[in-house]
């Protein structure tokens, strides 16, 4: 007899339209990608809404501002006149790690919210995760993105940079700078 649905948390694994608290789909601790990481608490179905990335929203001139002031900041571009800084007001959902081949991924809804939802079903106790695809200025080399953006998810396809490779359009996705 399988005893793992009597040991874990429900997470309603119900179709919804809207995300569920995170507590319901995972926990946050130390990661071995890089510092805290979110670990899934119960196995998640494919395209699960898991969470919103949420925080306050900010100018591109504004987020340029505080990445001067501060050591380090983590933003995610909504589009090029926006870029939500979860270091004010936000929730978990910026304590999900980049990895080269994420178990989840983003999309933004037609409100302009920013979701994370499940690209496969994960089991509980992986670490959630989503390719960041970063993009560097125009004519950076990789040398330079593996120096500025770091990869350390450890993928067999590791890219050994959070930078998308292939894109040369706008940011997006969270964006660590500092």
């Amino acid at each position: 007899d399988d005893v793992r649905p009597l040991l874990m948390p429900s997470c309603g694994l119900e179709e919804r339209t809207s995300v569920a608290p995170a507590k319901k789909y995972f926990v946050v601790r130390r990661s071995p990608i890089a510092g805290l990481g979110a670990f899934a608490i119960c196995d998640i179905k494919r395209g699960t809404r898991i969470v919103e990335y949420t925080g306050e929203r900010i100018s591109a001139a504004e987020a340029a501002r505080r990445a001067r002031r501060r050591k380090r900041v983590v933003f995610f571009e909504v589009d090029s006149r926006t870029l939500i800084d979860a270091a004010v007001g936000g929730g978990p959902a910026h304590r999900i790690n980049h990895s080269c081949e994420g178990n989840c991924d983003t999309f933004a809804t037609a409100r302009g919210r920013i979701i994370i939802a499940a690209l496969r079903d994960i089991q509980a106790g992986e670490e959630l995760t989503y390719d960041y695809r970063l993009e560097l200025e125009e004519g950076a080399t990789l040398a330079t993105a593996q120096q500025r953006y770091p990869c350390r998810c450890g993928a067999p396809r590791c890219r050994g940079t959070m930078v998308d490779l292939g894109a040369r359009a706008s940011t997006t996705g969270s964006v660590p700078m500092g």
